[in-house]
């Protein structure tokens, strides 16, 4: 037997990329999947050490980075706050006095004394998050695991950011919500594959990033993440204006999401589906061929289905396009795509004040 060679190549992580934050200010990083920005906390962290290069951090160090992480599935969470206290590097005595405070602040007194592994993962960022922020730390590293908190506890941790901030203390938060990192942060640094693009005041830099988004859109890439058993598949999801296909629209427009698709054999009463979600995880809507009276009564080959939206009521953002195509009961899936389009929607009519849906609320 002839001996395999292994072959590799160096990947780089990040490279060649430089900062400072500035002590008590809120400061962001931002960038697309697989960028290096986790890569970037976990550096900050100490966790992951570079290769070359430095991380000097003056202060006391609480990070967040990952749903459960400093966690025992089996420990209950009364059990987990003194674990992850002392991983965090508080004294029992540190966490028998702020305990309370922590519950308080996470929501999960009524399951406290559950197993963590029972907890939904909101709950275990909520615990997580509370142990982390309760170590009163210096310099706070959030991931963008608090995409998975509900809208209230969302607002409490807006709030404590502020709170730290006015204390002179550091956040460096990782998220894919503009909004939110519009609203909180002082200042970004925007990571390309592994590389620092620029670093600065928040709002221009994000600007900048949200056109390069609007430049990569991807109108016929059915994307990375999908599953099915293959029978059908969908080949391609396109956003269509009224003049064609377009990369970006506005609140008010009309946008026509196109489906193609090829079936390898005939099939019977197919359905074919489709959902929005935000950038930070939230489930919008959807909307399928069979629920809106739609029948398609057979398939073989190459196709197109459509589905026009008459008047696009979400306010600006970054959403996710998802696609499937089911049998007729909905039980089995042929191919969903959850990765089908970027649907990036810019500033129109009605302007409203936050959120995600423009419905043009009127007040007398």
């Amino acid at each position: 037997m002839r001996r395999r060679r292994s072959v590799y190549e160096d990947f780089l992580a990040l490279d060649d990329v430089g900062f400072e934050i500035p002590r008590g200010s809120t400061f962001g990083l931002v960038g697309d999947n697989g960028s290096g920005k986790s890569t970037l906390l976990k550096c900050l962290a100490r966790i992951l050490y570079p290769d070359s290069g430095t991380v000097t951090t003056r202060g006391r160090v609480a990070a967040l980075l990952e749903v459960g992480s400093g966690f025992h599935p089996e420990l209950s969470g009364r059990d987990n706050v003194y674990l992850n206290g002392s991983i965090l590097g508080m004294s029992r005595a540190e966490i028998d006095r702020k305990f309370d405070a922590i519950v308080d602040f996470s929501g999960v007194e009524q399951f406290i004394d559950q197993p963590v592994k029972n907890y939904s993962s909101g709950m275990y960022v909520r615990l997580g998050f509370s142990v982390a922020i309760h170590v009163d730390p210096e310099i706070l590293l959030v991931d963008e695991v608090l995409a998975v908190g509900d809208a209230a506890f969302q607002e409490k941790c807006t709030e404590k950011f502020v709170e730290f901030r006015r204390d002179g203390r550091t956040v460096v938060v990782v998220s894919h919500s503009m909004p939110s990192l519009r609203n909180m942060c002082d200042s970004v640094a925007w990571l390309s594959h592994g590389r620092l693009v620029e670093t600065g005041e928040a709002k221009p830099i994000l600007e900048r990033y949200l056109d390069s988004t609007r430049t990569d859109q991807r109108t016929g890439d059915a994307g990375e993440v999908r599953w099915g058993s293959g029978e059908a598949q969908i080949d391609a999801v396109e956003l269509v204006g009224p003049t064609g296909p377009a990369a970006s629209f506005r609140t008010g427009d009309e946008v026509t999401i196109r489906i193609r698709y090829t079936a390898h054999q005939p099939i019977a009463n197919p359905v074919f589906g489709l959902a929005l979600e935000s950038h930070d995880g939230v489930y919008l809507w959807a909307n399928n061929t069979r629920d809106l009276g739609h029948r398609i009564d057979r398939i073989h080959g190459s196709g197109v289905v459509e589905c026009t939206i008459p008047r696009l009521a979400l306010q600006p953002g970054t959403f996710q396009v998802m696609a499937s195509v089911v049998d007729e009961s909905t039980t089995h899936v042929y191919d969903y795509v959850r990765e089908g389009a970027r649907l990036v929607v810019d500033f129109g009519t009605p302007v409203e004040s936050g959120g995600y849906l423009a419905l043009d609320g009127r007040w007398s």
